[in-house]
């Protein structure tokens, strides 16, 4: 229906209504069918008149009343109430008597039709229109506004696939009440007892500013049912109206990681980034090209990506320009190598940077422990070009990306970055350029990250591969990896290792769990396999060793590593002979050093006679 038929509707309808409320009050104060007389005429009038101009007035034949609450009813009492008034001002004039009784009827009555004839409408379509034979009953979680909210739009939508049947919330005070006709059955506690009495399909956690702690509790109570588990979307996309309040998403690893991220301090990264040149390695790469959509919100002046696949680079070049577009930011692209000297010399001159985040490297450990002359080609001779061109072209900040694997390192992986990091604290001490490292643990949905595997595998059908019942790992997601990253930059005075408190580390094992219950699956369909660890791993990462441990933390839950003994003499000379090395004598050459066990006094065995 148009609005100018809508309108004509109601004008009619609602005449009608002021005519009944008139002559039916009439009758009921005189008990008499006796209407037609000059100043019932003249009230009816004056009534009509005056409410159609204020319904114009309060905007109320605009209302959508299927969507009628207490704001239309203030409205409708605000309308019938003047109207009355007005009528009684007009029968004060026209014939000196306000008749107080007729009008007090005629209000009560005005009221109730004119309020009743819209609020049966919304009566009549939740109840009927509204078909709930094949929705899916639903649990929420939260009573509070946000869970409202959720019941709100749920019910009032025809297309809704979800009914919601109960809440749960562990504010006693709500207990046993009903909200908005939907029952709060008791705390997080009873989720699982609820799913199973009120044949619950379905679960909606509504509680946006939930900590992670909490919401891996809640999700620990879900997981124990058969219910689909889902999440409202975070609290600033349902403000800025990104996503509407009943567009629930799926609960994530991430979600579950226990730990709140670390907030940036904007105005220091502002301060050394913005209208600056800024060049990433390795900007195709998981963590690189989130080094760059990060760092492109504090408009820089140029943002160089540079990396050694065109596909990657390029994809990440063409996301930069549509998300950026609208800035003076110039996204400029090199393929090079870091293992290339000269290039790495040329690409600092060309542009001269402000600030230089390394995140080119190889990272993956079981591929590092069959090939490790590249790891020492990439990592430790690719930093090494990196660093000294721009020491060399005069760059501020220089911030090498890490790992937790350096700590006293097993893996041929872990050996080269720790190899990596004692060049960046010695390029630091003789040269103007600030070199700082930046250490975390494994990242999740990173290349080389245990959870694409493990989906693939569920996606298969299982079994899901676990290497030890037993290993455990810090984790943590790539934009709080990127952030943490960019925020050391800012925090960098030169030499220092940051590394994030990164809360408890998680078992792998209870992460592969996680993922096939956020899958729908269950651990007995899916299943999971215990390989044996692999070449190079540990059941354990640490963040520090003993010697580099400070307590003091820099900015809330950063840590900064004392600078320990370097080996640059050593590490020269596996540079210089590395290619005439056996594989497992390099192997153990690298991790012996980046242990502290210096074995490089004595002649290195070649495997080229």
């Amino acid at each position: 229906m148009s609005y100018r038929q809508r309108l004509s509707l109601f004008i009619i309808v609602d005449s009608c209504i002021v005519l009944t409320a008139i002559f039916f009050g009439y009758f009921l104060v005189n008990a008499s069918f006796n209407v037609f007389t000059f100043p019932i005429i003249l009230s009816s009038i004056s009534i009509i008149v005056s409410h159609h101009i204020f319904s114009f007035i309060f905007k109320i034949y605009k209302k959508a009343w299927e969507y009628a609450s207490i704001g239309e009813l203030i409205i409708i009492l605000k309308v019938v109430t003047l109207s009355i008034i007005t009528a009684g001002c007009v029968q004060q004039m026209m014939v000196n008597e306000i008749y107080f009784r007729l009008l007090s009827v005629t209000w009560l009555l005005h009221l109730l039709f004119i309020g009743g004839s819209r609020f049966c409408w919304r009566i009549y379509r939740d109840n009927y229109l509204n078909k709930t034979d094949n929705k899916k009953r639903t649990l929420i979680i939260g009573a509070g506004s946000a869970g409202t909210m959720v019941v709100r739009q749920l019910l009032k939508s025809n297309d809704a696939e979800l009914l919601p049947i109960a809440f749960v919330d562990d504010d006693k005070n709500k207990h046993y009440l009903d909200i908005m006709g939907v029952p709060v059955v008791g705390g997080v506690n009873r989720i699982e007892q609820a799913v199973q009495e009120l044949n619950i399909e379905n679960i909606i956690i509504a509680i946006p500013s939930l900590c992670k702690k909490k919401l891996n509790k809640i999700f620990q109570e879900c997981v124990k049912t058969k219910a689909k588990t889902q999440i409202l979307p975070l609290l600033e996309d349902l403000v800025t109206g990104k996503i509407a309040v009943n567009q629930f998403r799926d609960v994530q690893v991430e979600d579950l990681l226990g730990r709140e991220p670390v907030d940036l301090d904007i105005d220091s990264i502002s301060d050394y980034v913005t209208n600056k040149v800024v060049l990433v390695t390795g900007a195709g790469g998981s963590i690189g090209s989130e080094i760059c959509r990060q760092i492109a919100k504090f408009n820089p002046k140029k943002l160089v990506l540079l990396g050694h696949g065109e596909n990657s680079i390029y994809s990440i070049e063409q996301e930069l320009k549509e998300n950026f577009g609208h800035t003076n930011i110039e996204f400029l692209t090199e393929i090079a190598d870091v293992k290339d000297e000269k290039k790495m010399m040329l690409v600092m001159g060309t542009y001269q940077p402000h600030v230089v985040y390394h995140a080119a490297a190889h990272k993956h450990v079981p591929l590092m422990e069959r090939n490790p002359e590249e790891a020492v080609k990439n990592n430790i001779i690719g930093t090494r070009n990196v660093a000294e061109a721009a020491s060399w072209h005069g760059v501020e900040t220089f911030v090498m990306i890490s790992s937790d694997k350096a700590v006293n390192p097993t893996s041929v992986m872990g050996a080269t970055k720790r190899l990596a990091e004692m060049i960046i604290q010695d390029m630091d001490q003789k040269s103007k350029t600030r070199f700082v490292a930046v250490r975390f643990g494994n990242v999740l949905g990173s290349r080389g990250s245990v959870i694409p595997l493990f989906k693939k595998q569920i996606e298969k059908g299982g079994p899901v591969t676990v290497t030890h019942h037993e290993m455990v790992r810090y984790f943590m997601t790539i934009p709080e990896a990127s952030r943490l990253v960019i925020q050391a930059g800012a925090l960098a005075k030169g030499g220092e290792i940051f590394v994030l408190h990164m809360g408890e580390p998680i078992k792998i094992v209870d992460l592969a769990r996680n993922l096939i219950k956020l899958s729908g699956n269950s651990i007995e369909e899916i299943g999971i396999e215990f390989t044996g660890m692999r070449p190079g791993e540990k059941l354990f990462e640490e963040l520090l060793k003993e010697d580099e441990i400070q307590n003091q933390q820099v900015y809330p839950k950063i840590y900064i590593g004392k600078t320990a003994k370097l080996f640059l003499d050593e590490i020269d000379a596996i540079t210089r002979s590395y290619s005439t090395l056996d594989k497992d004598i390099l192997r153990e050459t690298l991790i012996d050093l980046a242990n502290n066990k210096v074995k490089l006094k004595q002649p290195m065995i070649s495997i080229t006679g």
